[in-house]
């Protein structure tokens, strides 16, 4: 890291909370950690009791009698929609936006929470209609249209299991959820807007389908308008909903009765359907959107995830829906059609909270400042970021140049699997370090171990993992309870949750997430964090991004190979290649020095954003490419590659 950059972080290292936010917060002492930690069992079940409106309610909070089944309020009885839309509606809330919706080409739809509602109720009608009922699985594959929380909700109020999956994933993809779920009905689109083209969504469907014997029906949403190819399954959106009845009651719910499934990348080449419940993943979405983002009810909320991640169920859907915000749907992405669309929607609907992705953050920062300055956000007054840990220089020109210096930072940490926030500052309690995630919400036992499981003292690092149950945890892997215990009980024992993620605390007892354990890279003795490496890489002027990966070495064990997207305005020369990598021996130490370095146009992402590190590694060490087909733009990884070989004498 460079003496300036170190020099800034040296003054900024601690960010207290404003005054003037501590004074209105929702959390603004630690009584609520006081009682949970007293009585953690009663604090879950007094706040279900009163959050949750149930037509029958619970009398035992957990049961942890077989671990790591666990299970909590199961003699209670819900519907989700009816905690998202009917109790707003019934007690005079119908009038409220619930979404703005923003679609790339620029057209706006404002949707209050009855409308809402309506459309649930047709949705649920329309898909009884095509014999979908309680407990069938249904696979939504949409673009970041209205039509998708929709479909979710609608799924909940019949108790269908709703399994989204992003727009962006291939045909392949696709049919291998559909088939491990064993779909009855698809919801898709003709096409969705990417960047001013269309992606082919029913093709892509179609293609899936057919190898998908389980699925009697598909629903398609008219979004493009193209020409596409029809069946005898296929029935289009708008006409089913016109035929549909405008009443569907809520089917009740057992508290542990699936919601939904996602599927999320594993250490094999088969995804993993994650399940999560009812009651319990609720009650985690109600609390931590309330607490975490200390939600008013005049706040116009945005979280930039799309609904094919657990964000935008999370997020975007369950949590905002149940607490009666405002929020925003947008289609597009940050940079099209040019790299201010975020600034300016965030000028003109007023955002008070903006919750994205450190990608996106890095993504922003090579346009510049001078993108956020063209439009006035002076409304916000949170941030927040998910999915990974993000760089303090990040951090940093987050909080000065969206936020003004004057907004709190959110640095969330959580899983699919966790199904809701597990670390995070509180906004108006916590003092905030860059790059941390400071601390546990009010219920969760996070505790860094050692190889053996032992908890690590205060200054150390280790294996971050969780050693208390806690209600919006995953239930299991779908079809496949032993992969279950496998991959997230056995390490340490069927009470103590791993969650695959390195953390280290600070003298302070903060915790710092160090990314994914086999994101780590032994260099003749030296354990060398990858996110220690990329943060010192982007704390160099010329760089906008930057991943590093451990890659074999015949007498080092692995050596560092790093890529490096460079700020507009640079050359990738052999000159700045050098100095880069010196940048990062003097910043860390000689042996953290990558000797590899490549210059990319962008990194192999999949559409969640998250860096696809094994392709880097083929890469690196000149093996076969592996599967590329989640990836946003797979044709990136051909782009590496072709410097990769030119740089090695492989070409």
């Amino acid at each position: 890291m460079n003496e300036a950059i170190e020099a800034h972080l040296q003054e900024t290292r601690t960010v207290p909370p404003p005054e003037a936010f501590v004074r209105a917060a929702r959390v603004a002492d630690r009584s609520l950690h006081e009682e949970a930690e007293a009585d953690f069992e009663g604090f879950w079940m007094r706040r279900a009791l009163t959050e949750i409106s149930w037509y029958r309610e619970p009398t035992e909070s957990l049961d942890a009698s077989n671990p790591p089944f666990f299970t909590w309020f199961k003699d209670g009885e819900l519907n989700l929609t009816y905690n998202c839309l009917d109790r707003h509606v019934e007690a005079g809330g119908g009038g409220k936006t619930a979404f703005t919706w923003i679609g790339e080409p620029g057209e706006e739809r404002v949707i209050s929470y009855a409308e809402l509602l309506a459309e649930v109720e047709r949705a649920a009608s329309a898909l009884k209609a095509l014999g979908v009922g309680k407990g069938d699985r249904v696979a939504i594959y949409l673009g970041m249209v209205p039509e998708l929380p929709v479909a979710m909700l609608a799924c909940a109020r019949i108790g269908a299991i709703h399994s989204v999956v992003f727009g962006g994933f291939s045909a392949t993809a696709l049919a291998d959820r559909i088939q491990d779920a064993t779909c009855r009905l698809v919801i898709t689109a003709d096409g969705a807007w990417r960047k001013g083209a269309i992606i082919p969504l029913k093709d892509i469907a179609d293609e899936a389908v057919a190898q998908c014997p389980s699925v009697e029906h598909v629903l398609v949403v008219r979004r493009t308008e193209q020409d596409v190819a029809w069946h005898d399954r296929d029935t289009w959106w708008h006409e089913a909903m016109a035929e549909a009845d405008p009443r569907c009651e809520p089917e009740r719910m057992n508290a542990e009765d699936p919601l939904f499934m996602l599927y999320t990348s594993g250490t094999t080449a088969k995804p993993k359907g994650i399940l999560h419940t009812s009651g319990g993943y609720l009650l985690g979405a109600i609390l931590s959107h309330r607490w975490v983002f200390d939600i008013r009810a005049d706040d116009v909320y945005w979280c930039t995830a799309d609904c094919g991640w657990v964000t935008g169920h999370t997020y975007v859907v369950y949590g905002p829906l149940a607490n009666h915000a405002t929020g925003i749907l947008y289609e597009g992405t940050p940079e099209y059609p040019t790299w201010e669309r975020h600034w300016e929607i965030v000028d003109r609907h007023k955002v008070t909270i903006y919750y994205t992705a450190p990608t996106a953050i890095r993504a922003l920062i090579k346009a510049g400042e001078a993108a956020v300055q063209m439009y006035d956000t002076s409304s916000l007054r949170l941030l927040g970021t998910v999915g990974e840990p993000i760089n303090p220089e990040a951090w940093i020109w987050y909080h000065e140049h969206v936020g003004g210096g004057r907004c709190p930072i959110v640095d969330t940490w959580w899983q699919t699997e966790t199904g809701s926030v597990v670390l995070s500052p509180l906004p108006g309690l916590s003092t905030t370090k860059p790059g941390s995630a400071i601390g546990p919400l009010p219920g969760m036992k996070p505790v860094i171990v050692d190889e053996r499981g032992n908890p690590v003292p205060i200054g150390g690092g280790g294996y971050l993992t969780l050693q208390r149950p806690w209600p919006s945890m995953l239930r299991t892997i779908w079809g496949d309870d032993q992969r279950f215990v496998d991959t997230y009980w056995s390490r340490f024992g069927p009470t103590v949750y791993f969650t695959g993620d390195g953390a280290r605390t600070d003298d302070d007892g903060d915790i710092w997430l160090l990314g994914r354990v086999d994101d780590v890279i032994n260099v003749a003795g030296h354990r060398i964090s990858t996110t220690e490496i990329e943060s010192s890489l982007v704390g160099h002027p010329a760089v906008a991004e930057a991943a590093a990966i451990g890659a074999h070495d015949e007498i080092k064990g692995e050596h560092i190979a790093a890529f490096v997207i460079l700020r507009d305005g640079n050359e990738p020369t052999d000159e700045l290649r050098g100095e880069l990598a010196q940048h990062v021996a003097v910043g860390i130490g000689k042996f953290a020095k990558p000797s590899l370095l490549l210059f990319a146009p962008d990194l192999p992402k999949t559409r969640s954003g998250k860096i696809m590190r094994r392709l880097l590694k083929d890469i690196a060490e000149g093996r076969e490419l592996g599967d590329a087909t989640t990836l946003r733009d797979p044709a990136i990884v051909e782009a590496i590659k072709a410097d990769a070989d030119r740089q090695l004498g492989r070409a």
